[in-house]
């Protein structure tokens, strides 16, 4: 069963026909959350879903669809964890033409170093269902440059769209696999 887990409602947009999961914003919530579906058994693939900022001169453009090759603790200094490889393949034949990068966590915009996209639950999604035995993968739109301070000009709405849009092709992927 497959379960998609976002920290808002609204990033769960494209998600219908699997199981969801509102985890709330941030790590500590994430994994408890996680850690709860996923240990009652309502789970055997969880992908975890949201829009994320990217490190102005990365690389990374506003609204790229990115796929996590690796989640990273960037409040502290656990191992990164990378999904399992026939989940991955599974997203990259969903989504050719995302980028395929680490993702880095942390509880605080602009706590991530080292990484060219953050976001603020995936590693400890990941790292609860690595806990639980549960194959799981990050996948997120950019919004914004993690350097912005000016929120309104954060793509807020357009990301979130592009996000159901590549989420529903995701979906339909895993399930048909």
């Amino acid at each position: 069963m497959l379960l998609v887990i976002a920290a808002t409602p609204q990033e769960l947009a494209g998600a219908a026909g699997a199981r969801t999961l509102v985890c709330g914003i941030g790590p500590r919530e994430a994994y408890t959350a996680t850690e709860d579906a996923v240990a009652e058994g309502g789970a055997s693939i969880v992908l975890n879903v949201g829009i994320a900022g990217a490190r102005r001169g990365s690389g990374v453009p506003l609204l790229a669809t990115v796929i996590g090759t690796q989640a990273v603790d960037c409040d502290g200094d656990s191992e990164p964890i990378a999904p399992a490889v026939s989940l991955r393949a599974a997203v990259q034949r969903a989504l050719p033409d995302a980028l395929a990068v680490p993702i880095g966590t942390s509880a605080r915009v602009g706590g991530t170093t080292g990484v060219a996209v953050e976001a603020m639950e995936g590693f400890s999604v990941l790292a609860a269902c690595l806990d639980e035995g549960v194959p799981a993968i990050e996948l997120r739109v950019i919004s914004n440059e993690i350097e912005e301070p000016d929120r309104s000009l954060w793509r807020f709405d357009d990301a979130l769209a592009e996000l159901a849009r590549v989420t529903a092709l995701v979906v339909a992927e895993i399930q048909r696999a």
